[in-house]
Order: structure tokens, then sequence, then C-alpha cells
């Protein structure tokens, strides 16, 4: 089994950065691709990111594309997920999720473990 742990989560400014963090234990985390989902409070749990296994391949929502990075440490077991220029529309809790199988996807469904989540709140 695979478990993760987000962390990093917090109150910014809108236009400010933080840095998400994903822990991973179990399993075997540099095979597996990993993506970032959030979901706002009456929304779906909607695609972010995600990373191919090696870290060369990296895809992302419109919605983010330019202001969002994701990398991955597979020596610390770890997916991060930089994020610069917030804006109060990112405000949501964020999900590191891992994809077993490595297809690095923007669905849901094809993620089968999911950390607890992590709190960002955007203010204006």
């Amino acid at each position: 089994q695979v478990q993760l742990v987000e962390s990093g989560g917090g109150l910014v400014q809108a236009g400010g950065s933080l840095r998400l963090s994903c822990a991973a234990s179990g399993g075997t985390f540099s095979k597996y691709a990993m993506g970032w989902f959030r979901q706002a409070l009456g929304k779906g749990r909607e695609f972010v990111a995600t990373i191919s296994w090696s870290g060369v391949r990296t895809y992302y929502a419109d919605s983010v594309k330019g202001r969002f990075t994701i990398s991955r440490d597979n020596a610390k077991n770890t997916v991060y997920l930089q994020m610069n220029s917030l804006k109060p529309e990112d405000t949501a809790v964020y999900y590191c999720a891992a994809d077993t199988l490595a297809r690095a996807t923007m669905s849901r469904v094809d993620y089968n473990y999911w950390g607890q989540g992590t709190q960002v709140t955007v203010s204006s």
C-alpha cells in the first residue's frame, strides 16, 4: 500500500507563494506518476499538475500553467508543488495522488492513492 501526506498549505495574500510537499511511503515511489489535484468548497476535485515517474514529463491545468511547478525528488520519496502568483481562485484543499500504473494523466480516476489534503487559502 501507499501512504501520502501533504504539508505546506496555509493562508497567503494574493500574489504570494507557497510550496506544497507530499511525502510518500510504501510501494515503489520512483515508478509512480504523481499528481496534484484541488477541491474548492462546493466544487469537484480538479486536476492541477502531474509528473511522470522520471520527472521528464509534466502537465499542467491551463489555470495554473506558468504559475505552478511540479517536481519530485525520488531519493526523498517526495513530490512538490511550487505555487507562485497565487490568486484567490486558487483557494482549495490540495491533494497529492499517486498513479501506480505510471500513466501521468489529468484524470482523477487514474490515481489510486490519495493524501489527506492540505488547505490553501489565498486572500485578496
